[in-house]
Parts: C-alpha cells; sequence; structure tokens
C-alpha cells in the first residue's frame, strides 16, 4: 500500500519500458508528432541568443531533438546533448531520481515524455533542480484533447458487449495548466502552448499501428481485459459513422502541450508589486470604466 501523500499510480512502468522498447525500431515511419516536437523546440533555441555548454535530451526517443538541431543555427550553441542510456526512466519520466546533480545543466529538454509520469509536479521539480540559475527547460507532453475519437468509440463498443468498459486511452492534462504546473515546481516566467492537429488515416486499425509504432498504446496500471475481435470491429464501425470523411478516411484529434521555464535568476524580470500601476487599466484601453453597481 502506498502512503496516502504519494501520488496515485496511474501508469505501470514496467509496461510503459516495455512498449518504449519495442517501438524503437518501428518509430521511423510514425515519428511525426516527435518530429513536430522536436522542431519546435529547436526554433525555440535559435529565437534566444544564448548558449547552452551543458545540455541533456530527457525524451523518451532522443533521435528527433538530435536531427531537427543539427541542421539548426542553434547547434553551435548548444551542448555537446548529452541522452539518458537509462530506457526505463526516458519511458517513466520522475519514477527514479534523474541521478543528475542539482544546479548542473544549462539547457533541459524532455520532449513527447512527461505524460507518462506518475507525479508530473515531482518530475518538473527534479527538472527545475538539475538546472542552474538561469537555465533552461524545454518541454512537450500530449494534451487533454488528444485522441479523443477513440477514447469515445472503444467506450461504446465495450459498454455495448460487456456493459463496462476499461480505461484504454491515457488520461492527459489539460493544456491550459502547464504554465501553472512550471510556476508550482518553481520554474520563472513559465510559458504553455497547446498545438492541435488532426491525423487522417484508413481505418482505426492503421492508427493503432502508429500509435504502437511511436510506444504510445496503453501502459495504464493494473490488469488489462483483451479487447475481442468483435469489440475492435465494432468500434472501427463506430469510428467510421461518428466522425469518418467523406473519402471513407477517419481523423484522430492529437494536442502537442508545449512548455518553456527557467531556472530562478536574479537578472530575469520581474512582476510589479500590486498597487505600483500609474495608470487605470480603463484608461490605457480607452473604456469606460463600469463598477459593480452600474
Amino acid at each position: 500500500m502506498s502512503s496516502s501523500s504519494a501520488p496515485p499510480v496511474i501508469f505501470d512502468s514496467r509496461r510503459r519500458t516495455a512498449r518504449l522498447h519495442r517501438s524503437e525500431s518501428a518509430i521511423g515511419g510514425a515519428d511525426f508528432l516527435h518530429a513536430r516536437a522536436a522542431e519546435n523546440a529547436v526554433h525555440s533555441l535559435e529565437a534566444l541568443m544564448r548558449e547552452w555548454p551543458e545540455a541533456i535530451d530527457l525524451s523518451a526517443h532522443p533521435g528527433p531533438f538530435a536531427r531537427a538541431l543539427a541542421t539548426s543555427s542553434a547547434a553551435a550553441r548548444v551542448g555537446p546533448v548529452k541522452t539518458v542510456a537509462d530506457r526505463a526512466r526516458r519511458a517513466g519520466p520522475g519514477e527514479t531520481p534523474l541521478d543528475l546533480p542539482d544546479q548542473s545543466q544549462d539547457l533541459v529538454v524532455s520532449l513527447m515524455s512527461l505524460h507518462w509520469a506518475n507525479d508530473l509536479p515531482g518530475a518538473l521539480a527534479q527538472i527545475r533542480r538539475a538546472l542552474r540559475p538561469d537555465g533552461l527547460f524545454i518541454g512537450t507532453l500530449l494534451g487533454a484533447g488528444t485522441l479523443k475519437e477513440l477514447r469515445a468509440v472503444l467506450t461504446e463498443a465495450e459498454l455495448e458487449a460487456r456493459g463496462g468498459a476499461q480505461a484504454r486511452v491515457s488520461p492527459f492534462a489539460d493544456g491550459f495548466d502547464g504554465a501553472a504546473l512550471l510556476q508550482r515546481a518553481g520554474f520563472a516566467l513559465p510559458v504553455a502552448d497547446v498545438d492541435r492537429l488532426t491525423v487522417r488515416y484508413p481505418d482505426l486499425f492503421a492508427l493503432v499501428r502508429d500509435l504502437r509504432a511511436m510506444g504510445e498504446s496503453n501502459a495504464l496500471a493494473g490488469p488489462v481485459r483483451p479487447l475481442t475481435r468483435g469489440i475492435a470491429g465494432r468500434a472501427a464501425q463506430l469510428y467510421a459513422e461518428r466522425y469518418g470523411d467523406a473519402d471513407g478516411r477517419i481523423p484522430a484529434t492529437f494536442e502537442i502541450v508545449h512548455l518553456a521555464g527557467w531556472a530562478p535568476h536574479e537578472s530575469q524580470q520581474k512582476p510589479l508589486p500590486r498597487g505600483s500601476a500609474k495608470m487605470r487599466l480603463a484608461d490605457a484601453l480607452g473604456v469606460t470604466e463600469h463598477t459593480g453597481e452600474d
């Protein structure tokens, strides 16, 4: 039994590690989400005219970031970038200590991994401690709208067949909570942005093949009752009926939540204290102020 103060165990770290291991030879044909996240991270580095001598990539699949950085104008200012060899640490971020000395890194990157953390605030806090003052963290994770269509049809098909349904798609964090999570972990100047995209597939089974190739298939904790062919076929039918396009293809929604935050430093901008404004907001906007009594 875990203590009441411990975070809930949502994901099975051994199951997740096995999924990641199997995906390493297959992701080359399905790395579009990882490539998109890596390109965004590199664009952020290109916009910042500074150097990061000590850098580490904690991503589940570090290859996309390495490839994007290699052809970037920021490449000469970063690294060399270390990676984490221990697959279990990459598979379940925050499950075990990062094994990085405090204040040892100028840049920490974690792409498409943090949505597998049982303790996301704890994982972010570990990253924060590993950064030197004014060091930068860039991360991405899948957001709440991801695979909403798949979640709905799997649930309905299993309810029809069994009278009950098991969770099949991971719960994802709301992207609008990203900045608050960073702030809670001690980051300064937190920024969060949500990138939504729709990918179209011939059918549900093609989507599932991509998810397996990415290592993003079900790794929820607890016993898993396999889906029968009948339930899978019914889910595919529902998907096509509810969401299918005129050409017979089906859409799959993905949300990539982009995060950025800095380890605090005295040189960083700080918000003005409350009550120090020299102008009323209504005057600045050129509108008439109305009180609650108006």
